[in-house]
């Protein structure tokens, strides 16, 4: 019996099967969760559609959080399916392409920088406020994903760094706010994955390379180490744990300099 035995998930931001998102799906569906899953527009749809046979559900729902029509919509469209919810995944962020090219001064925009924001930042309290009626009290839960690119700068992450700032103060934030409801709120820090977001970060190979030979464990991570962790926050086990950043990264933030490093000539 899985510890997520008849808990309902609903995970938004999931688009394809390189996803960090997709991890923590298998993971969750492995552990007995049930999933619905949300897709942001038409072109979307059929391909988060085929995901979903993947996790025997046929929950599929639109929704542009940018929108927060769209958001209450999702919700109304999910109460005919659940009466509540247990466990929100938060897997969104964008920022325009031309935010990530070059140092973060040279391209940042007033506008590129509330995009920025607004989605992968102000989408995770707007879930939060919609769902706040729905979400199951106490025992209930919700995470996003981040990136250490928001403590610390990183070539090519430029403003996507400091939304995921601002996403890691939305977490503790809201774990307050939820607090006296029992419902707790968490965040995970994943190394570097060859995902398709990844794809838009230049020089990512190069980073890969230097993230891997720096690591304690000498390694990157995969989706579904990170999807276990995410299965484990979100579940009863974690009862005691709420506005916590945990860190996925086979140990990277814990270093300094490398032993690979510091061993050359």
């Amino acid at each position: 019996m899985g510890f997520l035995k008849d808990k309902r998930v609903l995970i938004t931001g999931l688009a394809s099967e390189r996803s960090i998102a997709w991890g923590v799906a298998q993971a969750m569906k492995r552990e007995g969760a049930e999933i619905a899953l949300t897709y942001q527009n038409d072109k979307l749809r059929s391909r988060v559609e085929k995901l979903a046979g993947q996790l025997d559900t046929t929950i599929t729902l639109p929704c542009d959080v940018s929108n927060d029509r769209e958001i209450l919509e999702l919700k109304n469209s999910l109460l005919s399916h659940w009466s509540n919810v247990d466990i929100i995944i938060h897997a969104i962020a964008y920022a325009p392409r031309n935010e990530l090219n070059g140092l973060y001064l040279d391209a940042v925009t007033r506008e590129g920088f509330l995009t920025a924001h607004e989605i992968s930042s102000y989408s995770f309290a707007a879930l939060a406020k919609e769902f706040r009626d729905m979400i199951c009290k106490p025992h209930g839960s919700m995470l996003t994903l981040t990136y250490i690119g928001s403590i610390r700068s990183m070539p090519g992450y430029n403003v996507m760094g400091l939304a995921k700032a601002s996403l890691e103060a939305n977490v503790r934030y809201l774990a307050q706010s939820f607090g006296s409801d029992g419902i707790r709120v968490n965040g995970i820090s994943a190394g570097p994955i060859k995902t398709l977001a990844a794809s838009g970060i230049r020089g990512f190979k190069k980073m890969m390379s230097f993230y891997e030979n720096s690591t304690p464990l000498g390694r990157g991570v995969t989706i579904e180490e990170v999807g276990n962790a995410a299965s484990f926050l979100c579940s009863d086990l974690a009862s005691g744990i709420t506005g916590e950043i945990m860190y996925v990264d086979a140990g990277f933030h814990s270093v300094g300099i490398s032993p690979y490093y510091s061993n050359e000539n």
